[in-house]
């Protein structure tokens, strides 16, 4: 018989947010930051903002980000995770960074001096355009002039992490960052905290993953979203090894559905799955 998983599968809704959505877990999400943007200028503070994102007017689109927060100088910080590829994800992930600049528009006189704004995607799939570059995980992106290969603008950052790519083994681990992608990766497969992970912030890491410490609440919760993430993962797969879309939009619907039964809003279940609103409720 198999023994049960220690410690939460971060690329489930719940692990996630349970993990770097909370203000008693804030030194994790700093610390991961800190080493994702590492030369960007240390993060010391930050103060967790409003997910839910809404348009300027009454009939524009919305946005519900996993984690958004502001560090001490003001800078925003979208933090996502991944589970499956999207239609137009990388025009999403520009779509998304442009609620934190506009919400920083000031009536009246203003000289539209903005603070930085970071959108950071941890991605349980790889790009299919640099799929056999298993070497390259870590995309930081700018906006760039061509011709002189510079940075144009240095306040809009997109990072990507491609965590598939990530095959380091706890030996071969060098720098803090390969600690927070193996520990990402490997946390549901691990037994114990490893011997090259033993500083501070990775033991309060252990400490909020290991599921028996659970309330019977979010053991609940938690149960719920890793049914979620194996459904969605295996229909993804499945019609990803079929070639077939059709089978790929049938897995959704599939999904769709399964967390309607549960009671998901629409607006999770659309990020879930890339379904529209009027796909989904025609399902109910």
């Amino acid at each position: 018989m198999l023994t049960p998983p220690k410690y939460l599968n971060p690329f489930t809704d719940f692990g996630f947010k349970k993990l770097f959505g909370s203000e008693a877990n804030k030194d994790l999400l700093i610390d991961f930051l800190n080493e994702v943007i590492r030369e960007q200028g240390t993060i010391t503070n930050i103060h967790y903002l409003k997910s839910e994102q809404l348009g300027a007017g009454i009939v524009n689109r919305r946005a519900i980000f996993d984690i958004y927060c502001e560090n001490e100088r003001g800078e925003k910080f979208i933090v996502e995770m991944q589970k499956v590829k999207q239609n137009y994800f990388k025009d999403r992930s520009i779509f998304y960074s442009t609620f934190p600049i506009q919400e920083q528009g000031i009536q009246g006189e203003w000289n539209f001096s903005l603070k930085a704004v970071y959108l950071i995607e941890v991605l349980d799939f790889v790009f299919d355009e640099d799929k056999d570059d298993l070497s390259y995980y870590h995309h930081e992106i700018k906006l760039r002039d061509t011709k002189k290969h510079q940075v144009f603008y240095d306040k809009l950052t997109f990072i990507y992490l491609e965590m598939p790519k990530f095959d380091k083994t706890e030996d071969e681990l060098e720098t803090r960052f390969d600690k927070w992608m193996y520990v990402l990766k490997n946390l549901p497969i691990l037994e114990k905290r490893p011997l090259k992970l033993q500083e501070k912030v990775f033991e309060s890491l252990f400490k909020t993953a290991e599921i028996a410490q659970f309330t019977s609440v979010e053991r609940t919760y938690y149960e719920d979203s890793l049914k979620i993430y194996r459904d969605l993962k295996n229909s993804m797969d499945t019609a990803e090894e079929e070639g077939l879309k059709k089978g790929i939009v049938k897995g959704k619907i599939e999904i769709a559905k399964k967390m309607l039964t549960k009671n998901f809003p629409v607006d999770v279940i659309m990020e879930c799955t890339g379904l529209s609103a009027e796909e989904i409720n025609s399902l109910q």
